[in-house]
């Protein structure tokens, strides 16, 4: 049980976490602060948080807990605007989408009070953006990544676990340099073809004649076209050099398609398929064993 959580950012990840936390009975009160003030008070007005802080610093003053909900791009922004209340009993965690630059900032900017932050990324989200959407299951059934470093304390990664254990999520372990270079493969390459792949189709003359005619299958394959273009900027500029080297390999498996179908070589291009095809129905397979 926490006696208080400081959350920076109530919209959905920040916002779910709180109601998730409340949910569960681990924290008596919220405190909460957003950059708009107008968000603030919609999360008071939902009951995800209780109290409404003018700033960052006091959104941390008197926490045992604090939850940094910002774009990865702020938060070293956010490590100093914080960092005066700091302590290494408090335990903090953030949960942005890229690790090796949100520790970069917390080393710069934490220093002696490094111990207590416990890097995290929620494998979960939605398309939309906003506390409105904000979702206590949001996290239940959902991997959790920690990114604890050489000077995160025991005590606090032991507490970060527990506390993820407890809000129904799967936790596992990896440093912040295996997990942007697994993400950018998994997650932010994906995104980065499905943002190319709706400019491409809407640039077109007919554009809007051929997405009118689209099935399931766009649906599904798009879906994440869709995710907020501020957070996704700042996540493909932030692991760009894991991501560009996804990129090059992507392009060569495109090139690979490609130059079996200008070849007319119908065997080659029923291998590659079958090969991708295969890969999707073993992962699947231990998707479902988990």
């Amino acid at each position: 049980m926490f006696e208080q959580l400081g959350l920076i950012g109530c919209g959905l990840m920040g916002g779910s976490f709180a109601l998730a936390m409340k949910r569960a009975g681990l924290v008596k009160r919220v405190v909460g602060y957003s950059k708009s003030p107008s968000t603030t008070e919609r999360a008071r007005q939902m009951g995800v948080i209780d109290v409404e802080a003018p700033s960052a610093l006091l959104a941390v003053s008197g926490a045992d807990i604090v939850l940094l909900a910002v774009p990865v791009a702020a938060s070293e922004a956010t490590f100093k605007a914080i960092r005066h209340l700091v302590t290494n009993e408090m335990l903090v965690m953030d949960v942005g989408s890229t690790k090796r630059d949100v520790v970069d900032s917390a080393r710069r900017v934490l220093r002696d009070q490094l111990g207590c932050f416990v890097p995290c990324h929620p494998i979960a989200g939605k398309e939309v953006s906003g506390v409105e959407h904000a979702d206590p299951d949001l996290y239940a059934g959902r991997q959790v990544i920690l990114t604890p470093i050489e000077r995160t304390l025991v005590a606090q990664l032991g507490r970060a676990t527990q506390l993820w254990d407890a809000l129904g999520a799967k936790v596992k372990q990896m440093s912040p340099e295996a997990h942007d270079a697994a993400f950018a493969a998994v997650s932010h390459l994906p995104h980065l073809v499905a943002f190319a792949l709706m400019n491409g189709i809407a640039g077109q003359a007919q554009g809007r004649e051929f997405l009118s005619l689209a099935g399931p299958g766009f649906r599904d394959f798009s879906r994440i076209a869709a995710s907020d273009p501020k957070m996704w900027r700042d996540i493909l500029l932030a692991n760009r050099q894991e991501l560009l080297a996804q990129l090059e390999i992507f392009e060569h498996g495109v090139a690979d398609i490609r130059r079996a179908m200008i070849d007319g070589d119908a065997d080659t291009l029923e291998t590659l398929i079958d090969r991708a095809s295969a890969a999707r129905a073993h992962w699947r397979m231990t998707q479902a064993r988990k």
